[in-house]
């Protein structure tokens, strides 16, 4: 059957969705789940109002459990939880890895600061896959993976597509999540080059208030 009956009900019929042209990737199988989209949020409403496969929770401040068990809590699909590797780096990485995995988090995605030894001792007290994140094709990746990375996340702005292209003609076999960008052409650029999963950053929800605002609007002014 090529028709896949569907449900979304009323008042959960305006859930995000994530691009189609994602569908596209391979997708990367954890735990026996197939994933292929990511969403990039830490805000609850929407990771409980979209329809990605996992949720990547990373942010730009000093990683805390309450926040990963809040999402964790939170969300109907897999988390791949931030421990650091910046500001955040070492044995406190470590620690905050084994955390996040008694926590209930898929895996655990480290900054591109982080040191290969961090890395090493992570995957030493975790069972769950270490994600690594690569900014620049000059980065070392093979250190990155003896050191014991499962997946590598590669965040590049606009040279995500180069920076995924190189790594996938060294090497194969690794599993690589990235960025998508904005448009479809990007995703699909992206996907072409190598990538199994990709991340997609879905609007603020200040910006989707004000889509619906707006048609609220609409509708006295028609009157």
């Amino acid at each position: 059957m090529d028709k896949i009956p569907e449900y979304t009900g009323t008042l959960r019929s305006h859930l995000l969705d994530v691009p189609h042209v994602i569908h596209q990737c391979s997708g990367i199988r954890i735990f026996g789940r197939k994933i292929r989209s990511l969403v990039f949020s830490t805000d609850v409403a929407i990771i409980k109002n979209v329809n990605a496969d996992a949720i990547i929770a990373v942010y730009p401040f000093t990683p805390q459990p309450a926040i990963a068990q809040a999402i964790i809590g939170v969300a109907d699909v897999p988390v791949f939880v931030g421990v650091g590797g910046g500001t955040t780096n070492g044995p406190r990485s470590v620690r905050l890895a084994a955390y996040a995995e008694h926590q209930g988090a898929y895996g655990v995605v480290v900054n591109a600061p982080i040191s290969d030894e961090t890395i090493f001792q992570i995957k030493k007290v975790v069972d769950i896959p270490v994600i690594a994140t690569i900014v620049s094709s000059e980065m070392d990746i093979g250190t990155r993976i003896a050191a014991g990375a499962d997946i590598l996340n590669v965040s590049g702005a606009a040279k995500t597509p180069e920076i995924v292209r190189t790594i996938r003609q060294d090497f194969p076999d690794v599993a690589i999540i990235a960025t998508g960008g904005p448009t479809d052409e990007d995703i699909e650029r992206t996907i072409q080059a190598g990538a199994n999963a990709i991340t997609y950053t879905p609007p603020t929800n200040g910006a989707l208030f004000a889509q619906m605002m707006r048609k609220y609007r609409s509708r006295f002014d028609q009157n």
